[in-house]
């Protein structure tokens, strides 16, 4: 059955929904993983970026608050927790109510955002079936990769830097589905490095919180090969 996840129990293989969360700073490549592992699995893929550049691109441009928000997105600062949460728990529940499992790369962003997000998670999915794993990243390194970063026009899929990963060096068409490869305003050094002060103010202490409430996060090294942060994060799942 797609989008489930088999497990032994007393001899008898049950089906689980599972929840796959990715936490980590920019450009530790969260989407790119995620997306690997959304294929490998058959899950729903809900990327933060996405959601949010969505709900800012189709927002009236009369309604003052969307626009004060959008703006502090484009400046690299969080949008604010609860409208985000809104969003994220309206997406969340249209997945559970169809049966299926996902994988979610940006969230949970803060802990005011986690206090709203987390129960509803555990309610529709069972806290025994949501894992959180924490890639990590150097300052230096995500810029690095954030500046060298692209996606694909239509559909997002993440490029990764041919630095990173030679197959994708000198590349111009997307290889999932033919559209151009752009380069996105938001990854520009000084705002990237904005975004990384920003995660760690903002989103590291989200991981301590998920600790204290009895959460098991997985620390992967962000550093390496996408193959070795993906060959990691799979002997955990």
């Amino acid at each position: 059955m797609s989008g489930f996840f088999v497990k032994n129990c007393d001899s008898m293989k049950i089906m689980v929904k599972q929840v796959i969360i990715l936490i980590a700073p920019p450009g530790a490549g969260k989407g790119t993983q995620a997306e690997m592992i959304a294929k490998k699995f058959v899950l729903e893929h809900i990327e933060t970026s996405a959601m949010i550049e969505r709900k800012f691109k189709t927002a009236d441009p009369n309604d003052a608050t969307m626009q004060e928000e959008k703006q502090k997105w484009i400046s690299g600062e969080l949008t604010s927790p609860k409208l985000f949460a809104g969003w994220f728990n309206e997406e969340v529940g249209e997945l559970a109510h169809s049966g299926k499992s996902m994988v979610a790369s940006g969230s949970l962003r803060t802990v005011e955002e986690t206090e709203i997000v987390l129960p509803e998670l555990e309610r529709l999915y069972g806290k025994e079936n949501i894992m959180v794993f924490n890639i990590t990243l150097s300052e230096e390194e995500s810029i690095r990769r954030n500046s060298a970063r692209r996606i694909c026009r239509d559909n997002r899929h993440p490029i990764p830097s041919g630095d990173y990963d030679p197959k994708f060096k000198d590349i111009d068409v997307c290889p999932w589905d033919g559209s151009p490869i752009v380069t996105r305003a938001l990854d520009k050094p000084e705002i990237i490095k904005e975004r990384y002060q920003v995660f760690w103010h903002e989103t590291a202490p989200v991981l301590d919180y998920l600790k204290q409430h009895g959460y098991n996060v997985i620390e992967i090294n962000g550093e390496q090969p996408i193959e070795k942060v993906q060959e990691d994060i799979l002997k955990n799942l």
